[in-house]
């Protein structure tokens, strides 16, 4: 058993075999079933992927494991072969359970030891923090996930997989005596860029090898296939599957995860026809890390945009749809060209923008979805003094069927409520409502589940197929290669390859990001 977990009633063999075991694990939300006789086991070491759509039930799970709900009658959950009291965060921890959310919860302006020591406190002595004892907890808690950072190192200064460490470690950290046992990380490289991925996983195996269980959630499927040992999908709050991950295939688990194949994206956005006209163009762009960036978006096409952290993608579309001041370019739309300088100018033009932060930027979390559907033309539904809130709420319900948004009354609970997935097709509908000439799309499947993408993928090729043109900004590479008629690589704030046709590929979009393609792009030139 891993260290510091109670001993386990003497005799009882089974309680020593499962690190976590779960029997008949019930919870039901005002007659709605959340999660329906969960049974599941974990060993010490083992990495156990947790996968499902949201409102699957895995939130559900891991809130009962923290203490934070409390399930139905009926069920049980062991911890180290003893039972955990449900609706109790302080005997959750005291069992082992630790847990590391999407919202790290560190503070950035801090170093990497205050934040470490928020939790448990700091060293002192005469009322005086005792430096060297400080140092040697800090070095204790990174050695568990295999970090050597500076203890005095602002957070703000780290990479992104190297904060998630600093959060597992401060998760893990034994120096207040109760060691834990079991991980439970939500989807920590959902906002991770690719190239940092493979560090947390590296963390990840690092933690299993000192015997601790990992509750792995993610829509990564790359992921679990590298990473894990089992995997359990969950879906409408049940049990669907669990199974070695060397006994099932991509194709299988995508099938119990939604219940249905997937369509190939890339075949059907390449098999759109691309039109002559120019539905957007960019001229001598410069923001930020941008210079001298030239685009021409014809109507029917799909233009990717990859590139790593720092390269200029994340500021290229803002920037295009004017949320962020250019030094100097022009942007024009549609085959008028017209000029737009700012997002009134661009949304009347008919170019839209999904931002890559849905909660900050995308949408307005305390407004209905219904609102935020409505909200780029509301004049729509205006007939003064009065507004024609039947004709709006017709509409909702209409795009939100159209897009599978759920629950089936989601048009009027606020945006906040929904989850993830949700909250995003909510956001692309308000968008697709208006007709657009053009489409920014920053990272528009981010932090989404399986189906969710898909539906997201769907409903943008409609939209191409209409005639508009998409720029597609995703630090996902297999989404820009599903989706891209063109994809242009960016490095240090310029275009260094423009890919098409079969030149798009997961590994030339790679090559060309790192820079080894450097080369060649000069000699091109």
């Amino acid at each position: 058993m891993t260290a510091g977990l109670p001993r386990p009633p003497a005799g009882d063999a089974e309680a020593t075999t499962h690190l976590l075991e779960v029997r008949g694990l019930t919870k039901t939300f005002v007659a709605t079933p959340a999660l329906r006789a969960l049974d599941l086991t974990i060993a010490p070491g083992e990495v156990h992927a947790l996968l499902g759509e949201n409102g699957s039930g895995k939130s559900t799970f891991i809130k009962i494991l923290s203490g934070y709900h409390t399930p139905d009658p009926g069920g049980e959950v062991f911890v180290g072969g003893h039972p955990l009291p449900f609706g109790a965060p302080d005997s959750s921890y005291d069992l082992g359970c630790r847990f590391v959310h999407q919202d790290l919860g560190l503070v950035e302006s801090l170093s990497v030891a205050d934040n470490l020591s928020l939790t448990t406190g700091f060293p002192t002595r005469w009322g005086t923090v005792r430096g060297r004892e400080l140092r040697r907890r800090v070095a204790a808690a990174l050695e568990i996930v295999g970090l050597d950072l500076d203890p005095h190192q602002p957070v703000s200064a780290l990479s992104p997989a190297m904060k998630t460490g600093v959060a597992v470690a401060r998760a893990l950290r034994e120096d207040d005596g109760r060691a834990a046992g079991l991980l439970v990380l939500d989807e920590p490289t959902a906002t991770l860029p690719v190239e940092e991925v493979r560090h947390l996983l590296e963390i990840v195996r690092t933690i299993a090898a000192r015997g601790i269980g990992v509750v792995y959630v993610t829509h990564h499927l790359d992921e679990v296939f590298e990473l894990a040992d089992r995997v359990s999908v969950l879906r409408d709050g049940q049990k669907v599957v669990t199974t070695s991950v060397r006994d099932i295939d991509h194709t299988t688990l995508v099938h119990h995860l939604i219940g249905r194949g997937l369509d190939e994206a890339h075949a059907a956005s390449t098999a759109l026809p691309v039109g002559e006209d120019v539905v957007l163009a960019v001229a001598d762009l410069a923001a930020g890390p941008l210079r001298d960036m030239d685009l021409r978006v014809r109507a029917g096409e799909v233009v990717g945009i990859a590139g790593l952290t720092g390269s200029g993608r994340d500021t290229l579309l803002p920037a295009i749809f004017g949320a962020v001041a250019r030094s100097r370019g022009t942007v024009r739309v549609g085959a008028g060209a017209r000029p737009v300088a700012g997002p009134r100018d661009s949304i009347a033009a008919g170019l839209v923008y999904l931002p890559a932060d849905r909660k900050l930027h995308g949408g307005v979390m305390s407004l209905t979805a219904r609102e935020n559907l409505t909200l780029p033309r509301l004049g729509d539904f205006w007939r003064a003094p009065l507004l024609r809130r039947r004709a709006e709420s017709s509409q909702a319900r209409d795009w939100f069927a159209r897009l599978d948004v759920r629950p089936a009354d989601a048009a009027e609970r606020p945006l906040f409520s929904l989850s993830g997935g949700n909250q995003q097709k909510v956001l692309v509908a308000k968008w697709l409502r208006c007709s657009p000439t053009a489409l920014l799309l920053d990272e528009p499947t981010q932090g989404v589940d399986i189906g969710a993408k898909a539906e997201i993928h769907r409903q943008l090729l409609a939209a191409v197929a209409a005639g508009a043109g998409a720029v597609v900004s995703s630090a996902d590479i297999d989404e820009v290669v599903a989706l891209s008629h063109r994809v242009l690589v960016l490095r240090a704030g310029q275009v260094v390859a423009e890919l098409v046709g079969d030149e798009i590929s997961v590994a030339t979009i790679t090559r060309e990001s790192l820079g080894s393609g450097a080369a060649t792009q000069a000699s091109a030139a």
